[in-house]
């Protein structure tokens, strides 16, 4: 362990596609990072997360980090729709007693038609039904039928930040913004567990809910001795991703509406100040539950994963070089990319991706880009968003998407966050709980001045909507 006498905080960041280690200030600022692919394990009865990777993966990068750094405290955050049933008696490592379900396995939903009768219903949890398995609740009904006795040993059921608090402290903890995140567990109406957790019979699984910054106890002994931890190193109770970047909004914003536009593989808007009546189950449109248990309306599609795809099919690369003029090329050859590119999210779920037009005059880059600021400003007109937006996350890395969006908007109110680890700060902040002094650094979007986008962005909606209604 570093002889060091300043004190810093990790955070563990695991995303669908990375996961990250970052090393904190007592201002939150980003000293050290590192980054490792999150692969999916496609072996075994259904695919599952690589739980065993990660594990040796992070320990490998604490133990790298340590020795220059003393590690007090420890935050995590992690992508929703994804839990652990464990057997806490267990002797193994891992503690699972079945694989971590890949929420992207289509069987879970295929495979469970006779779920939609006993779900609960929209305006109870405000939590749509989604493909593949992307609500939680299906899930675990489908591992309860499929694997009924595996599951009858599960001693607990944890959420997935909760996994790792436990594999670290042995404490057995659960949060709401991970419940809540369109799970189908959570009555957003009762403030409750919802009548699915009764039918599933696993309440008792289920262990007390305790707040994001909740002081979970100490790293193992073990652990804090292999690690090089800080002998009295604290691990604290973690926070779903998209409202780890909320909650430094919520801090700041005070009375003003706002509404926080999280990139990355999801793009998820979350707007305060709307009712949830603006919901529409059909959109891809719920209400996440944020750290403080309010529910926010919000709204999403598969961002980063659409933009990668219409730039392969388009023949693009991601890393591409563009500029305003290609953009307005494709506004002038009206070429347009028709969603979904995600196989079943977002407002236009199940509709076939197709190009309106040959895509060879233009740049597939430009069109990606375009397309996914149509897109976020199509849901910020759905869920009637007030006030600034703020974008955090992927997306900055495209000044020009945000100019676009900017554009979009005629009160051109698109604001950027100077910072691309927006998730790691509000995750940051869970150590430090009852001393945060939380500031934003942002800047107002450019904005383009592109020919004919009112019209373009009009035949664009009129061509998308049409295709949910064929």
């Amino acid at each position: 362990m570093t002889t060091q006498t300043t004190a810093y905080s990790l955070v563990i960041d695991i995303g669908k596609t990375h996961v990250k280690l970052h090393v904190l200030d007592n201002k939150y600022n980003s000293l050290f990072s590192k980054q490792m692919k999150n692969t999916v394990v496609n072996e075994g009865d259904f695919p599952s997360i690589n739980t065993s990777e990660i594990w040796s993966w992070l320990i490998a990068g604490i133990k790298e980090i340590t020795p220059t750094y003393r590690i007090n405290a420890i935050n995590i955050t992690t992508h929703g729709a994804t839990a652990a049933l464990i057997d806490r008696n267990s002797t193994g490592t891992d503690g699972l007693v079945l694989p971590i379900l890949d929420y992207e396995y289509t069987g879970v939903y295929d495979q469970s038609p006779e779920y939609e009768i006993i779900r609960p219903s929209f305006d109870d949890t405000f939590s749509p039904s989604l493909p593949a398995g992307l609500n939680l609740g299906r899930q675990l009904y489908w591992l309860k039928t499929k694997y009924a006795d595996d599951f009858e040993k599960a001693t607990d059921i944890l959420m997935y930040p909760q996994y790792w608090v436990w594999r670290f402290t042995e404490q057995r903890v659960n949060e709401i913004t991970s419940l809540g995140c369109h799970t189908d567990l959570w009555s957003i109406k009762s403030n409750s567990y919802s009548s699915l957790v009764d039918y599933l019979g696993c309440e008792k699984q289920l262990p007390k809910i305790q707040p994001a910054w909740f002081d979970c106890g100490q790293v193992t002994p073990t652990l804090i001795a292999e690690l090089g931890l800080d002998p009295q190193c604290r691990f604290y109770n973690g926070i779903h991703d998209s409202n780890a970047s909320f909650l430094r909004y919520k801090l700041t914003q005070n009375t003003a509406p706002f509404t926080v536009v999280s990139t990355g593989t999801w793009t998820i808007l979350m707007s305060s100040q709307v009712s949830l009546s603006n919901l529409d189950a059909k959109k891809d449109m719920l209400a996440n539950i944020d750290a403080m248990q309010q529910p926010i309306a919000c709204a999403r599609f598969m961002g980063g994963r659409e933009f990668e795809a219409i730039c392969e099919q388009a023949g693009s690369w991601l890393g591409e070089q563009f500029n305003v003029s290609d953009i307005q090329n494709v506004i002038d050859n009206q070429v347009f990319a028709l969603p979904d590119f995600s196989d079943g999210s977002g407002p236009f779920g199940g509709a076939e991706c197709s190009f309106t037009a040959n895509t060879d005059k233009v740049s597939g880059i430009a069109l990606a880009t375009i397309y996914c600021a149509l897109m976020i400003d199509y849901q910020l007109d759905m869920l009637g968003a007030k006030g600034d937006i703020f974008i955090e996350g992927a997306f900055l890395k495209n000044p020009l998407l945000c100019a676009v969006l900017n554009q979009l908007r005629d009160d051109n109110n698109v604001i950027l966050s100077m910072d691309s680890t927006g998730t790691v700060q509000g995750a940051g902040y869970l150590s430090d709980w009852g001393n945060v002094q939380c500031e934003i650094e942002c800047e107002p979007s450019s904005t383009t001045e592109l020919g004919n986008l009112k019209e373009y962005k009009l035949q664009w909606r009129q061509h998308a909507e049409s295709r949910l209604e064929q």
